[in-house]
């Protein structure tokens, strides 16, 4: 006869299965030097603004320092790819001051 064990308590400790789930970004940033935005989405954004500070970004070399002054936490890049567009598609710069000083 073989005798089969069931462990219905909860485990305690670490978890041996490292967390899947990532957050993506969209952002803005600000540049100090001509107050002009860059609205873009990552996965590592404190990555991301170290690459538009550092010439690394084509769209943004020598236009910084750059500054975020805004980030939206999404569970999928698609999700964070349509704030982008949506917030780029405003075309305003006091319409993305105004969602920026909401949001301080």
């Amino acid at each position: 006869m073989v005798e089969h064990f069931v462990h219905t308590e909860g485990v305690t400790g670490s978890n041996p299965v490292p967390p899947t789930s990532s957050m993506f970004w969209a952002y803005i940033l600000q540049s100090q030097s001509s107050g002009r935005f860059y609205i873009g989405h990552t996965e590592r954004i404190s990555n991301r603004i170290d690459e538009h500070n550092s010439g690394q970004t084509t769209s943004t070399r020598n236009k910084g320092p750059w500054v975020l002054v805004h980030q939206e936490g999404f569970d999928t890049r698609a999700e964070a790819v349509k704030r982008e567009n949506e917030i780029k598609g405003w075309k305003s710069h006091r319409t993305i001051q105004e969602l920026i000083d909401r949001n301080r």
